[in-house]
């Protein structure tokens, strides 16, 4: 019985991922352009009033990238995918991104929340869009970089000069934890 509700469960997932897939490649690649886009406005939109500070520190950093992260758990294995934009804000070049994110662990769910990165260096921000980046691991709750006092407040340190912003429906979270999870270029928006 619990195998056939296992299963049950599992094609229900696969397929209401499969019909997500379909729909967005139906679109054209400057619609999905255009769809990345807004998206990462909104969510910047979404941050600069939850944390009013972290404006002056998007905008002075050396770049950032924002993305739009769902991920399924389901018994002991889950994952997830994403998508988002990266912008260089000396260029403002603009580097499209997917996620990929794979998790082992007690739970069951769907959850969707968004990532924003705050690269303080140029060599950060190149490093990232050129290479991608992977972060394993827990990251801590309090982070400061140092220069801007309170500006950075309510994000968390992942690297150095690399600051994480993360929000789901309920607002900014306190306290992050992320697993497995990369961030790679988008070779068909690129």
């Amino acid at each position: 019985m619990r195998m056939n509700t296992f299963g049950k469960s599992l094609a229900i997932m696969s397929l209401l991922m499969v019909m997500t897939i379909s729909v967005v490649s139906a679109a054209s690649v400057g619609e999905k352009r255009d769809s990345v886009r807004k998206m990462s406005n909104e969510t910047l939109h979404t941050l600069y009033n939850l944390q009013p500070n972290s404006r002056a520190s998007i905008e002075g950093a050396a770049g950032y990238a924002v993305f739009s992260i769902s991920d399924v758990k389901f018994a002991f294995l889950g994952g997830g995918a994403g998508h988002g934009l990266a912008v260089n804000n000396t260029t403002k070049e603009e580097v499209f991104m997917k996620t990929s994110e794979a998790e082992v662990g007690f739970g069951l769910g769907i959850k969707k929340y968004k990532v924003i990165l705050v690269f303080g260096t140029d060599k950060a921000f190149a490093d990232f869009g050129k290479e991608g980046w992977q972060i394993g691991g827990q990251a801590t709750a309090a982070a400061t970089d140092s220069v801007n006092g309170d500006s950075m407040q309510g994000a968390v340190s992942v690297a150095p000069d690399v600051w994480m912003y993360q929000m789901t429906d309920k607002g900014l979270e306190a306290s992050l934890t992320m697993r497995g999870i990369r961030y790679y270029k988008d070779s068909g928006l690129n």
